[in-house]
């Protein structure tokens, strides 16, 4: 597999001025393909990206981040790029990591590879650990799997596997709507641990907007399995592998 020619980065952004610059750089020293996606930003976000060697699609306004992943997908897959890496803006993701996602999918049939912070979560915050765990438990349940970490927006994606699923969220449910619709359709799952990174920057998840959002989709994905007949422990789960491989 040439991961050069084959996975296109996608990052979607929101006001990411402060950091995307270093972020696009850094990704690109090891897969030189990068989508930024912004998302009606009112700053400088697409002119730093662009000049740091992405390639920029814009949104007239902010429709969401599931919204601009879907816009990055998309144009990746018509670009024609086989696989998808996600990572956010923010410089939260460490580009050092990369290598991790793409040996676990070499070695194994794993179509969705998510990056796992709670295998050592020191440095997350409490509130945002709780919570991770508590949606990951939810989302285990309904998906028949074991989901470690459920909300990890740093991911490596078979876009043609992606193509063929229900994937509609637009905003930050996205993480797991992915993980549900792959879960479903009995696509293997795997982890990988990855770097935990938490600094100054302010989370732009609304905790009520947002809160109210997921018990929505929580809902809707819930009466979606039950109409297909698709009960839990319908999914197929890989297991971390130790290893770490280099970008061919």
């Amino acid at each position: 597999m040439s991961w050069k020619t084959q996975c296109a980065v996608v990052i979607p952004c929101l006001n990411e001025a402060a950091a995307i610059a270093e972020v696009v750089a850094s990704v690109r020293e090891r897969l030189p393909n990068v989508l930024v996606i912004d998302d009606g930003s009112q700053d400088d976000t697409s002119v730093l990206a662009q000049r740091a060697g992405a390639e920029v699609l814009r949104h007239s306004f902010a429709r969401g981040k599931g919204a601009a992943l879907q816009t990055g997908w998309r144009h990746a897959q018509s670009s024609g790029f086989r696989w998808a890496l996600t990572m956010d803006g923010d410089g939260q993701h460490s580009a050092a990591d990369i290598p991790a996602f793409l040996d676990f999918a070499e070695k194994t049939e794993a179509k969705l590879v998510v990056g796992n912070r709670m295998t050592d979560p020191k440095g997350m915050p409490w509130v945002r650990r709780r919570v991770n765990r508590w949606m990951s438990e939810r989302i285990s349940a309904l998906a028949g799997v074991s989901l470690p970490d459920s909300q990890c927006g740093f991911r490596l994606m078979h876009l043609e596997t992606w193509s063929a699923l229900p994937v509609n969220a637009a905003h930050f449910e996205i993480e797991s709507d992915v993980l549900l619709a792959f879960a479903a359709r009995k696509c293997a799952i795997g982890f990988v641990p990855i770097e935990v990174i938490y600094k100054a920057e302010r989370s732009k998840i609304h905790p009520l907007r947002d809160t109210i959002r997921w018990f929505w989709w929580w809902r809707q994905a819930r009466r979606y399995l039950a109409s297909e007949g698709r009960p839990p422990s319908s999914g197929r789960q890989v297991f971390p592998l130790p290893s770490r491989g280099r970008v061919d």
